[in-house]
């Protein structure tokens, strides 16, 4: 008895000793490491901006407005947060894979065999009690539980749970990354918005200036000290900047539109503050350590998250080459009446199984899932390696746009004002004839392209602010 109750207990190991015979070798991509300890233009203090809720970090309440909104209204973020829960329910399923599975069912069928075959003879010279033979047809009637548990002994099914787990977080950390998206585009959107509303407002300004001019030059030609040219090029400039009001206008309403879009909602006035725009000052950041990228930007930490799910997989793979232990059992009651189905313990049955099955031959299904498991787990290592990189650009690339936009702006500040003056001395020299019209077009001409230009640096500003906060992982807290 002893002998044959071991002898299993001695192949099983040769079973998987020889199933796990020339499997692959793992090719391994660590993650770079020779990572720089600080950004340019960036110091060594560890105070980040990032971690500052975007609701503290915007001071205007009708933006935060529009952002509360968004979050709760957009269509795409709304239709990620259903990919976390596609990620949830795949660990459930992960999960219930390696615990047992209990099935309970009922079956009834009739069937007539030919008196002339082996069973049909059988049943016909077979009595099931004193005077009873098998019922002709014969009826079978049966309930009871079957029960199936694949043994998790290589740990194959639990990895696939941790893989799913490791899945989950990174569509969390991906749901993050869209919320700073989105969080940043509302608001460049938004001072975009309010740019044009003070772009507008400027050449309604301009055009009532050279409306003015217009009326001074109209005085000259009648006392014969301009011609009828220089009545028609302040026309014609008074003409093309009212054209140009609507072109204004309809980007306002397509900007508005857009706004609307994110919000998650159909056409509506953007409630908004405009008065001021040129006066306002970009939120000063700080910007930390380069390793605090590792923590505040989700879009590294979505990539960490898959670099560990393909690293579970993979060890997941790899247990496919080893044999897997299946129980099999059943209890339950049979019989061909009804009357007696629930007999004990005549219509009583049972069984209990165990299968050690392991691949030998053929097994380049297997092997190609693996093979493709490794190469997911080297191309996770180098997309975070590209992801982190692509961060560090960012903010550096934000961290000096923003320092020299600063300077640009001032400089256009100064320029803005000497022009601003010009326009005056120009119509008085105009008008003691000392300057010629087309100086005074040009001044004026000029005046408007720099608030222009003020105007859009201004906006650079404030966009430059709002992606460097989101370069350093600010805007989903």
């Amino acid at each position: 008895m002893k002998t044959n109750l071991f002898k299993p207990l001695i192949i099983l190991p040769l079973i998987a000793i020889l199933a796990s015979c020339n499997i692959p070798k793992i090719s391994n991509k660590a993650v770079s490491n020779h990572t720089p300890a600080q950004f340019p233009l960036g110091g060594s203090d560890t105070a980040n901006t990032a971690i500052t809720p975007w609701k503290s970090f915007f001071k205007d309440s009708l933006l935060i407005s529009l952002i509360d909104t968004a979050l709760k209204n957009n269509q795409e973020l709304n239709i990620t947060l259903q990919e976390i829960n596609i990620a949830k329910n795949e660990i459930r399923s992960k999960k219930g894979a390696y615990l047992p599975f209990l099935h309970a069912g009922t079956a009834a069928n009739v069937e007539k065999v030919g008196r002339y075959t082996s069973q049909g003879a059988n049943d016909a010279n077979t009595e099931i009690m004193p005077g009873k033979k098998f019922p002709d047809p014969l009826s079978d009637y049966y309930f009871g539980l079957q029960l199936s548990w694949e043994l998790d002994i290589w740990k194959k099914l639990r990895n696939a749970k941790t893989a799913a787990i490791h899945r989950y977080l990174a569509s969390v950390e991906g749901k993050n990354f869209m919320v700073t998206h989105l969080v940043s585009e509302i608001a460049d959107t938004y001072y975009e918005l309010i740019s044009l509303d003070n772009q507008l407002s400027i050449l309604k300004q301009n055009i009532e200036i050279q409306q003015n001019a217009l009326s001074i030059v109209k005085l000259e030609k009648i006392s014969a000290r301009v011609t009828e040219l220089a009545v028609k090029k302040f026309e014609a400039e008074v003409l093309k900047n009212q054209s140009h009001q609507y072109f204004l206008m309809q980007q306002i309403v397509e900007t508005e539109n857009h706004l609307n879009f994110l919000l998650g909602r159909y056409p509506t006035p953007i409630a908004r503050n405009s008065n001021n725009f040129a006066n306002l000052k970009p939120e000063n950041i700080q910007v930390g350590i380069a390793s605090q990228l590792l923590i505040n930007r989700p879009d590294i930490r979505k990539a960490s998250e898959e670099l560990a799910a393909t690293h579970w997989e993979l060890k997941s793979a790899k247990a496919e080459f080893y044999p897997s232990l299946m129980l099999l059992g059943g209890l339950g009651y049979q019989a061909f009446n009804p009357k007696y189905l629930i007999q004990s313990p005549e219509s009583m049955l049972y069984n209990m199984a165990g299968e050690f099955l392991g691949p030998l031959i053929n097994r380049n299904a297997i092997k190609a899932n693996f093979l493709n498991a490794n190469s997911k787990q080297i191309q996770a290592a180098y997309q975070f390696d590209q992801t982190y990189l692509k961060a560090f650009i960012e903010v550096s690339n934000q961290l000096s746009k923003l320092n020299n936009l600063k300077t640009s702006f001032d400089l256009k500040a100064q320029q803005v004002e000497a022009l601003t003056q010009s326009i005056d001395i120009s119509t008085t020299l105009f008008k003691s004839a000392r300057a010629d019209y087309m100086e005074v077009l040009m001044t004026q001409r000029d005046a408007l392209e720099s608030k222009f230009d003020l105007i859009e640096l201004k906006k650079q500003q404030m966009n430059s602010m709002i992606d460097l906060y989101q370069a350093l992982g600010g805007g989903w807290r």
